[in-house]
């Protein structure tokens, strides 16, 4: 078995004053409309981005890891459901990477509280 892991840490700060200084811009280069919809539903939006901003980054680094290929944050979506760990949903069009995500398996936890959020990506190959 190959793994192939990935970490990030997001202080909120910076996705804060990302979205107040670029708004719109930033996020829907960053961020799914599911994802902002999501999140803007929720009591603290800026950690939600930032968990989100570190999910993408951490499957972006493990990813790299495995198998030399960039991945655009925008092509990776994390979906929440109330009371449900968080998931990776990929939006891929090239078939070099499709044919090997048919192949692999992959994990996710991110966390967050008030100054920090962080995330742990685990790409497997049974």
């Amino acid at each position: 078995m190959e793994i192939y892991t990935g970490i990030d840490i997001v202080e909120n700060k910076r996705i804060k004053e990302a979205v107040e200084r670029f708004g719109g811009r930033f996020l829907s280069r960053i961020y799914t409309e599911k994802e902002i919809k999501y999140c803007k539903g929720k009591k603290d939006y800026i950690s939600c981005l930032a968990a989100r901003f570190a999910a993408k980054e951490a499957f972006i680094k493990a990813f790299y890891q495995g198998f030399t290929i960039n991945i655009s944050p925008k092509l990776i979506e994390i979906t929440g459901k109330q009371g449900k760990p968080a998931e990776i949903l990929l939006h891929l069009t090239d078939n070099q990477i499709k044919s090997i995500l048919n192949r692999i398996k992959y994990t996710l936890s991110i966390s967050h509280e008030k100054n920090y959020s962080v995330a742990t990506v685990i790409i497997y190959i049974p």
